[in-house]
């Protein structure tokens, strides 16, 4: 019989992938309603934000299935990260109706009263948001294409969250909502949480009075969180995307260009041995020969497949590096070995993770170049596995028959090519057939004597009278080099330069260090260079980066001054971003990761996330000043005191929700814990600074507009 078995199956670890996602959508939604019920004391009260979190999901979940979407790592990524941002308008919404059933009016009243009141707020929180995701919808290249559903997925979850929040969330309120209890009615937890509550107001006010009275001071820490921010975009290394555990390793091999086929498999088995003794090895997968893959003989592909999570302790990087010596040890060939990535944008098989390439129309002069550039490249500590795709070194051999000598015996040309295909050629001579099956009879050499061109010693033609003459006294062999094969970019001769990183080399110091090697051995310009695959992403997605943060700010402030219908509170708000990235870039500089992709959108969220407070602190400010009469001091004064606990609340629900992926393990869990340690670090460092930061930028260009429109300065006092 024949046994057939599952050699490779990349979806039990896309699966396990998914699973573990959903794990953290799990966590992140019980964190959620857990920081609501803290601060609501209520489960009444707690039920009503937290519809909103399966409402959002479920309609999210219809919208991509209409638009064609699938589940995967990005869209429950978006998923997750919604978690925490879907319940903030409701719980907006919830905070300010259950102050004014705490003032006295009646849960029908107050729903309607915090309604009004606050439903511009919630319309310019969500709306500010979902602009910084429109500049992701036009990122082009691959890298757009890959964060297109995300942003589309997080931008319909938070707009249904909006809908839900202006329409169930104040119905809820005035059904389930109930008047305050009387002292005698309340838990010890319901007390001593308030009371914690009022403690932490009562300690904010008068922090922010004394910040109030150095305003200056004040000033100044803004100013220097924003030049700490082009400090820390300076210093924190840049990357791509992070390397992933898939649980499949590729291993590409390659010997000398002269070998044989029978001695390459020989080499090639051997590399398997060792590999297959590894603990953390499972099965591989082993194949030599030209095709499509293999433009050459000498080289060779490996699939290593480990071990799943749970049955290893080394990730897919350290069991290379484990391997690595021992392979290494074999003389004759050489292995590369890269961890298979999930998101990849490779348009070819390469030995390593990043390729550079040369390309010439001058032959000689690639070759001499590519070799000089491997070779200085090789001596650096920062790159590791350096080689090139250079096979000028391939042996030909030629024999040269002596025709006078071969006339002279009767041995025509046909003679010897015969005698070589009978030899080498392996002919098929005959067929044997029996009842049961057909077998065919192939002509070689016994095996040890098909060496090479020594084997002419062993090889007799046969002369015209009958008799036997070694080949050797016919002819000789001459042996020269030739080009195995040959690469092209655009039309002209190419070498492919692969290399990867030694741990802790992050892509971008590795991009400037191949440019200065370059200059150092003084490539000449008739042979141009260029990054690859992943490094050329990674070159034009580094350039588009800033232009991409800039368009998201660009964008928030157009659609906050057509809410606010003003130049300047925009300004105010965006005020608070500053304090968002310094804490993502120290999130990332202290964990020892870079600046890479799944960060920037980080960042990007962050933008819109950070700014809430400074929205819901200025709509109450300014709303006091209309209203109320109040002098811009003291308007901004009580606006922050009173919309404390809803920024205190949002910012620890969306922070929650981002704790999973920043805790991830398992499957894919690289590619998750970039997104959760920015946005954790910068929710943490803006929710400090901004609480302060907010209402003294806020009276700076209250004060700075009024010199504009020529208007006399209003006398400022704090209410106390």
């Amino acid at each position: 019989g024949i046994d057939v078995t599952v050699l490779t199956d990349r979806t039990q670890t896309i699966r396990a992938s998914v699973r573990d996602v959903q794990h953290e959508l799990l966590i992140a939604i019980a964190l959620v309603v857990m920081v609501t019920f803290l601060f609501l004391r209520r489960a009444s009260a707690t039920i009503i934000p937290s519809i909103a979190v399966p409402l959002s999901l479920v309609g999210t979940f219809g919208v991509m299935y209409l638009a064609g979407f699938s589940v995967n790592n990005l869209t429950l990524m978006a998923l997750t990260i919604a978690t925490g941002f879907v319940v903030d308008d409701a719980i907006v919404m919830l905070e300010n109706i259950s102050r004014y059933i705490e003032e006295g009016d009646s849960p029908m009243q107050a729903a309607l009263k915090g309604a009004k009141q606050i439903g511009f707020t919630l319309i310019s929180l969500t709306l500010s948001l979902i602009a910084v995701l429109i500049p992701l919808l036009f990122m082009g290249d691959v890298v757009g294409r890959l964060f297109r559903e995300f942003a589309i997925t997080l931008a319909v979850a938070i707009l249904i969250s909006l809908v839900v929040s202006l329409t169930l969330t104040p119905m809820m309120c005035a059904r389930l909502l109930k008047a305050e209890p009387k002292p005698e009615e309340q838990s010890r937890f319901y007390r001593a949480s308030g009371a914690f509550i009022d403690w932490m107001i009562a300690e904010y006010g008068r922090m922010l009075q004394w910040v109030l009275k150095h305003q200056p001071l004040t000033l100044l820490v803004a100013i220097g969180t924003l030049a700490l921010t082009v400090l820390l975009y300076m210093v924190v290394p840049k990357g791509f995307f992070p390397v992933q555990d898939t649980g499949v390793i590729q291993g590409i091999s390659e010997a000398p260009q002269s070998i044989s086929f029978s001695a390459m498999s020989q080499r090639q088995q051997a590399l398997g041995k060792i590999i297959l003794q590894d603990p953390d090895v499972e099965s591989l997968s082993s194949y030599i020969g030209v095709d499509g893959d293999n433009a050459t003989l000498n080289s060779g592909r490996m699939l290593i497949n480990l071990k799943p999570h749970g049955e290893r302790t080394d990730s897919a990087s350290e069991v290379i590096a484990r391997l690595q010596p021992q392979v290494d040890k074999l003389v004759g060939i050489r292995l590369f070995m890269q961890p298979v990535q999930d998101l990849t944008i490779e348009d070819r098989v390469s030995r390593t993770q990043y390729q550079f390439s040369l390309s010439s129309p001058d032959a000689d002069l690639l070759s001499t170049w590519s070799q000089k550039l491997v070779t200085a490249l090789s001596n650096q500590p920062e790159l590791t596995d350096v080689a090139s795709d250079l096979q000028d070194k391939g042996l030909q051999v030629f024999l040269v028959i002596d025709r006078d000598a071969a006339s002279r015996l009767g041995v025509s040309v046909a003679n010897i090519t015969d005698a070589l295909y009978d030899a080498f050629g392996q002919r098929q001579i005959s067929t044997i057939y029996t009842q049961a099956s057909q077998y065919r009879v192939v002509l070689q050499a016994k095996d040890g004597e098909t060496i090479g061109p020594q084997s002419l010693e062993q090889i007799h033609v046969k002369t015209t009278d009958g008799g036997q003459v070694r080949l050797s006294s016919l002819a000789k062999v001459e042996e020269r080099q030739s080009q195995l094969s040959i690469s092209h970019i655009g039309q002209f001769p190419s070498v492919m330069v692969s290399f990867n990183l030694a741990p802790g080399v992050a892509l971008g110091h590795a991009v400037e260090l191949i440019d200065q090697v370059q200059k150092d051995i003084g490539m000449p310009v008739g042979v141009q260079t260029e990054f690859q695959g992943a490094a050329q992403a990674f070159q034009a997605s580094l350039s588009s980066t800033l232009l991409l943060i800039l368009a998201a700010v660009v964008t928030m402030y157009i659609v906050l001054g057509v809410l606010y219908e003003s130049y300047i509170h925009p300004i105010t708000i965006l005020s608070t971003l500053p304090s968002a990235a310094v804490g993502a870039l120290l999130a990332l500089l202290l964990s020892g990761n870079d600046l890479g992709m799944i960060a920037i959108i980080g960042i990007i969220l962050l933008i819109g996330i950070v700014k809430k407070n400074a929205i819901m602190m200025i709509d109450f400010a300014l709303d006091a000043e209309r209203n109320q009469g109040m002098a811009p001091h003291d308007a901004i004064y009580q606006a922050a005191l009173l919309r404390f606990r809803p920024i205190l609340m949002t910012t620890l629900a969306a922070l929650f929700g981002a704790v999973p992926l920043m805790l991830a393990t398992g499957s894919g869990a690289e590619l998750r814990q970039p997104l959760g340690l920015v946005m954790v670090g910068g929710l943490l460092v803006s929710q400090v600074l901004t609480l302060f930061t907010t209402p003294v930028i806020y009276l700076y260009f209250d004060r700075l507009g009024r010199r504009w429109r020529g208007n006399q300065p209003v006398v400022e006092q704090a209410s106390v």
